[in-house]
């Protein structure tokens, strides 16, 4: 069961505690079925390496997906994402083992403004490379 996060309870500068999500490639093969993508970079690696990539990488939105859920998940049910917007930094690269990658995003409540609303400021990791900068949302929260 979600737990709602109250406008009441948050200030500027609470720290949200990082979250990891994997990437394997079984699930950047679902993806691509959910989403039409069927790039060959985000699961052949022959086809991905000789375009001068060094593996496999996720596709952008799912990255995104998985700062996006981040966001709801913190917020809870009820709450609204108003606005989200991020920019692709460096790919996540998700090797053919029984691991894959790891998506670690967390985030930072930077403003409280008015009717409820909130902006966080999220930082997404795999490994040690920033995968997305300039990552925003607004939420209502109640």
């Amino acid at each position: 069961m979600s737990v709602q996060t109250a406008y009441n309870d948050v200030e500027a500068g609470t720290e949200i505690a990082a979250v990891s999500y994997p990437a394997t490639r079984l699930s950047l093969v679902k993806y691509c079925g959910a989403s039409g993508d069927f790039n060959v970079i985000h699961w052949n690696e022959r086809i991905a390496k000789s375009v001068g990539l060094p593996n496999v990488i996720a596709h952008g939105m799912f990255t995104m997906a998985q700062a996006g859920r981040f966001v709801t998940d913190w917020a809870g049910p009820g709450a609204e994402v108003v606005e989200f917007g991020v920019r692709f930094s460096s790919p996540v690269v998700v090797p053919d083992d029984d691991t894959g990658a790891t998506i670690v995003i967390s985030g930072t409540v930077e403003q409280k403004l008015d009717d409820s609303r909130v902006v966080l400021a999220l930082t997404a990791k795999s490994g040690e490379d920033k995968v997305l900068t300039r990552a925003r949302a607004v939420v209502r929260l109640r």
